[in-house]
């Protein structure tokens, strides 16, 4: 099945970017080597909405341009869940692997490197992580967004198995009590 993604504007949010990786990356070519830099860079308002990108370019600060321009078009929007991820959830690039928990509060961004930029630009402020397999930062960084995109919002999931969101603390206390006086009075 394929999903289509929401188009989010990014000129109507209030973006602030980081510096994930910046490499120094030479071809070798007939006249010797050619000297460039890719960075890679992840952009968040902090309230769920996050994107990344790569830019590569002769100096350092034009490569950054680059990548922040490329990250305001792959922005998606991850359902929060107050400061933590929903449910726990494992994004998988290449060789790598990054495991997201959700955690009470208090407790903090348990990251390192490349995840910790993505769900600090996102807004999430509790949360386990795990980095499995890859530590390169780009592998690392993809899995974490294709961890983010799979999560789903616990409303829209119960609305979609037919259950509704105010009655269900209060229908599965009146099925007991029904069942204790129908034993009573047998």
């Amino acid at each position: 099945m394929f999903e289509s993604r929401e188009k989010i504007d990014p000129s109507q949010l209030d973006l602030k970017d980081t510096v994930v990786n910046i490499s120094r990356v030479t071809k070798v070519v007939k006249g010797g080597k050619n000297l460039s830099f890719s960075a890679l860079v992840v952009v968040g308002d902090g309230h769920g909405v996050v994107g990344f990108g790569v830019g590569k370019a002769k100096e350092v600060p034009s490569a950054i341009k680059k990548g922040i321009e490329s990250a305001k078009k792959s922005l998606i929007r991850v359902p929060l869940q107050g400061t933590t991820v929903p449910h726990p959830v494992l994004g998988r690039f290449g060789a790598g692997q990054v495991l997201l928990k959700p955690a009470p509060e208090g407790t903090g961004i348990i990251a390192g490197g490349g995840v910790r930029a993505v769900v600090e630009s996102c807004g999430i402020s509790n949360v386990l992580t795990k980095s499995i397999g890859s530590a390169n930062p780009h592998n690392v960084v993809r899995a974490t967004f294709q961890a983010l995109s799979e999560l789903k919002d616990p409303a829209v999931v119960r609305r979609l198995r037919g259950k509704e969101d105010e009655d269900q603390p209060e229908r599965t206390g009146a099925p007991a009590a029904a069942g204790a006086e129908a034993g009573a009075s047998a």
